[in-house]
């Protein structure tokens, strides 16, 4: 199981990003997908998940200003990320997670079985 994810740079205040993760080496449209970041000296922290069927879920923190999509015919989940703020500066993972379900998106780490290499995303003020 292989992730790429893609995307990222610098942007300024208020700009927009689209980061992109695709795999390879599995079934993917068997698997729920999550994005998460990291800030240095901070803990990873959940931002965006999509089920299998694309039911999807975000953190209060970028709830109205990020979207998850999927396209399982290209292997590969979105970020769209929208209004950003100098906040949102981290190194940005994707993760697959297998799930029997078709709804559930999965926001603890430990619950997936694959991550991606990470992508920065640097917000100038």
């Amino acid at each position: 199981v292989q992730l790429q994810a893609s995307g990222g740079g610098l942007v300024q205040a208020g700009g927009s990003l689209r980061l992109s993760c695709t795999a390879s080496k599995l079934p993917f449209s068997t698997y729920a997908v999550g994005w998460f970041r990291q800030a240095p000296g901070k803990e990873r922290e959940f931002i965006a998940g999509i089920s299998r069927s694309g039911n999807t879920g975000y953190a209060d923190s970028v709830k109205g200003r990020f979207t998850i999509s999927r396209d399982n015919a290209q292997r590969t989940a979105y970020l769209q990320m929208n209004s950003l703020r100098a906040d949102d500066t981290a190194v940005y993972f994707c993760a697959a997670a297998f799930s029997f379900s078709d709804i559930r998106y999965y926001i603890n780490p430990s619950q997936y079985n694959a991550w991606g290499q990470g992508t920065q995303v640097t917000v100038s003020s």
